[in-house]
């Protein structure tokens, strides 16, 4: 096959995998309530964190990682130009965010979006965790720490191999884009910050 066709097929795979829901998936299988009309409302790791915990959390955050890393490497191995990779990543985005299997309504891309750029580098991947670790720590917002990571991943692409900045600037510019709604809230002083579910203490019958 050319390398039109294989990009074809890889974007195709990176949508359809991209629409597997984990946080949906994760809390029916743990018995906790839907994150599409609990806490949030958003079916991703945030929400799930403060509806379900940090084990079901981390649960959510790897397979969503995952889904944007998998088409990304193998697009990668298979030789494919940076625009074309580009695409496939801003796919399997797409699909998270608008999932073929869930209604069409999904979560916002981030944890996909920073998967997808994962295989581009350890040292990359490490510099997004870190950058939204600091802005998660000083603000307690997930939203401030998404864009925040996601305006800087270009620059840190640039400086560790300028080769993808193309698709690390359309999956950034993909993340803002998600986050208007959060934007507004934040003017006005109404986003919510991090938290996780609380356990619920029994009462002392000795």
């Amino acid at each position: 096959m050319n390398a039109v066709t294989v990009t074809i097929l890889m974007i195709i795979a990176a949508y359809l995998a991209g629409s597997i829901s984990s946080a949906v998936l994760v809390c029916k299988i743990r018995g906790l309530p839907d994150p599409r009309t609990s806490g949030s409302g958003n079916p991703g790791a945030t929400n799930v964190l403060r509806i379900g915990g940090v084990s079901s959390a981390a649960m959510v955050l790897f397979f969503d990682m995952l889904k944007g890393a998998l088409p990304s490497f193998l697009g990668y191995k298979m030789g494919l130009d940076a625009v074309s990779l580009g695409f496939i990543a801003v796919s399997a985005c797409l699909g998270h965010i608008l999932p073929i299997f869930f209604g069409f309504k999904g979560g916002k891309g981030v944890a996909t979006a920073f998967g997808a750029m994962a295989p581009i580098g350890g040292d990359l991947a490490i510099c997004l965790i870190l950058t939204w670790i600091v802005f998660l720590l000083l603000t307690r917002y997930s939203s401030v720490a998404a864009m925040a990571t996601a305006t800087l991943a270009p620059l840190y692409t640039w400086w560790l191999d300028e080769r993808f900045i193309l698709p690390v600037a359309m999956l950034s510019t993909l993340i803002l884009i998600r986050h208007k709604d959060n934007i507004g809230r934040l003017r006005h002083g109404e986003e919510s910050k991090v938290s996780r579910k609380k356990a619920i203490k029994k009462p002392n019958t000795n």
